[in-house]
């Protein structure tokens, strides 16, 4: 049973940084293309980021190009997501995805068949 846990989330104020992983089990994170989704309070879950199986290609969601940044370890099964210049709308709860598809990073939930139990990140002034 391939299960995946989100960790790193927390309370910071605006203009920080902080770093959530993502641990794959039960299957090799080899095989999956990985995305991290967040989902605010009263709002849809929303693509934040994805990462081909291999590392190789990376893309964001425009909200947050430029300030986030996605990257796997596959020998360790982790994916993290990098955030910087954290923003008060970028409070949300963070979600990690595993998608079949290895070389296809989408923004549409259908396509992920795996997803972890998310990880609140609260960004105050």
């Amino acid at each position: 049973q391939v299960q995946l846990v989100e960790s790193g989330g927390g309370l910071v104020q605006a203009g920080d940084s902080l770093r959530l992983s993502c641990v794959v089990s039960g299957r090799s994170i080899s095989s999956y293309s990985m995305s991290w989704f967040r989902q605010a309070p009263g709002k849809e879950r929303d693509f934040v980021g994805g990462i081909t199986f291999n590392g190789e290609t990376t893309d964001y969601g425009y909200t947050v190009k430029g300030r986030f940044t996605i990257s796997r370890d596959n020998a360790k099964n982790m994916v993290y997501l990098q955030m910087n210049s954290l923003k008060l709308e970028d409070t949300a709860v963070y979600y990690c995805a595993a998608n079949t598809r290895k070389l296809e990073i989408s923004q549409a939930m259908r396509r992920y068949e795996y997803w972890g139990q998310g990880t609140q990140v609260t960004v105050s002034s």
